[in-house]
């Protein structure tokens, strides 16, 4: 897969600047009906070792099909700063997707869309630099409130709203008793039409199988450092 190169600022302030300029290209419609092919993305770090990130090449009824890994030494990675964690971890992915043997039509990332102060979370800013439709699905809130109570049941959710009370996704009950997964759009889809790609992934537990399988990789590459 062609990746183009990725700018890295020289300050986190840039970043912000260069963050902000980026989230006016974010296009929030499109469908991903029909969709089959995407690349599951997740990264594990820890203190003194290389950054790993994992791009998994998954097809919705044939499944896995390909890992894809890169790593970064710790050295090389952009400094940790809150809100700003594209800048970290996007290079590695980067080179992760440049390993897989075609370009996937979807993103599926480990982490924001829009639901991010700014507008721009790793998942928007890796499918405005591909020019992919892309999606967040993370495992935390980082930005904005549920618009009410959500229930127990799988395939519950209820809208994220910002500050300002706009929608910027969902909390999403995946399984039932299971803590929320928090779905946004990235780039290229609409905010319901994300929500119900998520919905059709196949989830065996709290993550969708993608994800999960992304996530396994990449702690294991991880550990194999030790």
């Amino acid at each position: 897969m062609e990746v183009p190169p990725f700018p890295r600022p020289e300050s986190p302030k840039a970043a912000l600047a260069l963050q902000r300029a980026l989230a006016k290209r974010v296009v929030l419609s499109g469908s991903l009906e029909g969709k089959r092919l995407l690349a599951a993305l997740d990264a594990s770090h820890k203190r003194g070792k290389p950054l790993v990130a994992v791009a998994l090449l998954y097809h919705l009824e044939k499944g896995p099909l390909f890992v894809g890994q890169a790593r970064v030494p710790e050295e090389a990675l952009f400094p940790y700063v809150p809100g700003l964690l594209s800048f970290r971890e996007a290079p590695a992915y980067l080179e992760a997707l440049k390993t897989l043997p075609e370009a996937p039509e979807v993103l599926l990332v480990d982490g924001q869309g829009i639901a991010h102060p700014r507008g721009l979370g790793i998942a928007s800013h890796l499918g405005v630099h591909l020019d992919l439709p892309s999606v967040g699905v993370a495992k935390s809130l980082l930005f904005g409130r549920p618009e009410g109570p959500l229930p127990q049941e799988a395939g519950s959710a209820v809208r994220l709203l910002s500050p300002e009370g706009r929608p910027i996704g969902y909390a999403y009950r995946s399984r039932t008793g299971v803590k929320p997964l928090y779905v946004s759009p990235g780039h290229r889809v609409g905010l319901e039409e994300a929500l119900a790609f998520v919905k059709r992934l196949p989830t065996r537990f709290r993550l969708p199988e993608p994800l999960r399988l992304a996530h396994l990789e990449a702690g294991r590459a991880l550990a194999a450092l030790d």
